[in-house]
């Protein structure tokens, strides 16, 4: 379904809601919105501005995200923390390198030391 923007035709007037811009979500064959569902006044069915990102995915991430779930999986948590640390240094990922402290905490080590250890080699 897609979604709309409206605004009150008299932004001075109306409630918070309709002063700014807000979003609803209708069907295409539906009728637009003339009023605020919230208080009333009378609104402007607005051009919305089409945002979109696109997100490159490299085939050497896609490999290890795979094998990294691969060794999750079966339980051999030290070789999965060993793999996201390394690709977490590799492509300065902070979220991989928190999957590589946890995989590594499941594997029995001492986290503590473990980021004391990331700590100095980053100063």
């Amino acid at each position: 379904m897609p979604i709309y923007e409206y605004e009150a035709l008299n932004t001075n007037d109306g409630c918070k809601k309709c002063r700014t811009r807000f979003e609803a979500i209708q069907g295409i064959d539906e009728k637009p919105m003339d009023k605020c569902p919230q208080c009333g006044q009378k609104l402007r069915k607005l051009i919305s501005q089409c945002r979109a990102a696109i997100v490159e995915i490299s085939d050497e991430h896609v490999v290890v995200e795979k094998k990294l779930g691969e060794y999750e999986r079966q339980g051999m948590w030290s070789h999965a923390a060993e793999l996201a640390d390394k690709q977490s240094e590799k492509v300065n990922d902070s979220s991989l390198k928190s999957r590589a402290l946890d995989n590594y905490k499941k594997a029995g080590y001492d986290i503590n030391s473990l980021e004391k250890h990331g700590d100095t080699n980053n100063n």
